[in-house]
């Protein structure tokens, strides 16, 4: 017996077909077995329904679905993607700014930053430009894994104490997953997609506020820069129209331009009427 002939896997597709592969196989070679408008379209796959890069290697008989634009899982992805070319955008143009961590969240993304300096309007609009250049770049992104003490030692010399910190705090055990993307990297666990350009451009960088490492009002204060993100420009400029439209109708808002009441600091959730709006409120209570 060869005992170094590949061992055939067999892929299960979601029609129910099946594809029979030599050895361990890629979903990008799944995707282009099928067909090269399928290998063009493809962001990801899902093994067995676990969603994984699209070089993710497949070493046994596994059902495979290939995620493309429109799959329930592919927004999320992408706006994943998002906040990591937001935090290649902000280092490369602000190189004294920390990264710590930027997640996917509902309508878009948000990235904390550890910066002494904070981000003005004119920050966020040089940041979004930069974030469609990194796309038009058309950056590869590649998984690897690190050794625990080269990782900690990598980020500790490069200034991230965070990210060292954070990798400190893990189990001995657990797998240091480093995302490259071009010429720069970031710890996370991902998925992420195969390169900046499947991006796209519908995303645009929205807010700025402040937030906690870790959530912990104990710790250092840092800056929360919040975009959305979308498969497509008309979807984009379908969510900023209609959040466009919400703050016009904003309570907030209209008590103020309208001189009926205002909200402040001191006491959180609580209504400051203004004499003619207390003047009706009280017509109506009796």
């Amino acid at each position: 017996m060869d005992l170094t002939q590949a061992k055939q896997i067999s892929i299960t597709l979601p029609d129910g077909s099946a594809k029979t592969f030599d050895g361990p196989v890629t979903g990008a070679e799944v995707a282009a077995s099928i067909g090269p408008g399928l290998a063009k379209a493809a962001l990801a796959i899902k093994v067995d329904g676990v969603l994984k890069d699209l070089a993710a290697p497949i070493a046994g008989d596994a059902a495979v679905e290939i995620v493309t634009a429109g799959h329930e899982d592919s927004l999320e992805l992408l706006r994943h993607d998002c906040a990591h070319v937001l935090a290649e955008a902000a280092q490369e143009l602000y190189p004294d700014t920390q990264v710590t961590f930027g997640p996917a969240i509902e309508n878009g993304f948000y990235y904390d930053f550890a910066r002494a300096t904070p981000f003005t309007p004119e920050d966020l609009a040089a940041i979004e430009q930069r974030m469609h250049e990194i796309v038009d770049r058309d950056e590869t992104i590649t998984r690897e894994v690190w050794d625990r003490d080269d990782a900690i030692r990598h980020f500790m010399e490069k200034g991230e104490k965070y990210k060292a910190e954070h990798i400190e705090t893990l189990p001995r055990d657990a797998e240091i997953s480093i995302y490259r993307q071009g010429n720069w990297l970031d710890l996370c666990t991902g998925p992420h997609l195969p390169s900046t350009k499947k991006l796209g451009h519908a995303f645009k960088l929205t807010k700025v506020s402040g937030a906690y490492w870790r959530g912990d009002a104990r710790n250092e204060q840092l800056q929360r820069v919040y975009g959305t993100c979308w498969e497509t420009e008309k979807q984009l400029k379908a969510y900023l129209t209609m959040v466009e439209e919400a703050e016009k109708r904003d309570h907030r808002r209209l008590g103020r331009e309208m001189n009926l009441f205002h909200l402040q600091e001191e006491a959180v959730g609580s209504v400051f009427w203004h004499p003619k709006s207390w003047a009706l409120y009280r017509t109506v209570e009796d």
